[in-house]
């Protein structure tokens, strides 16, 4: 089976440079565009079912895939959800940096060794446990294909996990918002990836841009 991994567009607090996680935040008007541009380049794609994150800068995409291939089952997976930045989150870009300067600087040296901050803050040990939980789960109910609408942190794990990858390698991998990632799960025969962060059919050729916040 194969799981078309997509990242959400582009959030109101991505385009501030604002640190969301598991805050609610609501798609930008060029975030919604460009979720009807992945489920326009994704509607002749007969999935078995769509699978999001119950956040709605995931769902509203999700939904709109649903709709256009006529997909009718979707599946909401708390495991799917945003690392928890904890105390990070709402903080700008800048605050963080003037707060928290050294965790920072950890965050993109090391960042399989950072736990975020706060009682509720998550590792990237922590996502990885339970997106892969939720990936498992796909593949266990669903043979074919299956479209996740997620976030960096949980793509990135879900992949890492099934290709042996270190998480040290967290930031040499780039997920642009609406990008696609195909991981083809195979019978007998290790997982390969397909494909990998595309997002050609947004029209913004090779310059993807990369968020100061996640």
């Amino acid at each position: 089976m194969r799981l078309f991994l997509i990242r959400h567009g582009e959030s109101e607090w991505n385009a501030e440079g604002r640190f969301q996680g598991q805050t609610d935040t609501e798609l930008s008007r060029r975030g919604y565009e460009q979720g009807c541009k992945v489920a326009e380049f994704l509607k002749n794609i007969r999935f078995d079912a769509v699978a999001t994150s119950p956040l709605k800068r995931s769902s509203v995409t999700a939904r709109k895939i649903a709709e256009l291939s006529g997909c009718g089952v979707i599946e909401e997976l708390d495991g799917l959800t945003e690392i928890c930045h904890g105390d990070w989150e709402t903080h700008l870009t800048e605050e963080i940096i003037e707060l928290w300067p050294r965790l920072f600087d950890l965050w993109h040296t090391e960042p399989h060794t950072v736990v975020m901050p706060g009682p509720r803050g998550e590792s990237l040990r922590d996502v990885e446990k339970r997106a892969v939980q939720a990936a498992d789960l796909l593949a266990s109910k669903y043979s074919g294909d299956v479209c996740v609408v997620s976030h960096d942190v949980p793509i990135k794990m879900i992949i890492f996990h099934y290709l042996n990858m270190p998480l040290s390698c967290f930031w040499n991998v780039l997920i642009a918002n609406c990008s696609l990632s195909v991981l083809e799960l195979r019978e007998g025969r290790p997982p390969r990836l397909n494909l990998l962060g595309d997002a050609h059919y947004l029209g913004m050729g090779f310059d993807l841009p990369e968020q100061k916040s996640l």
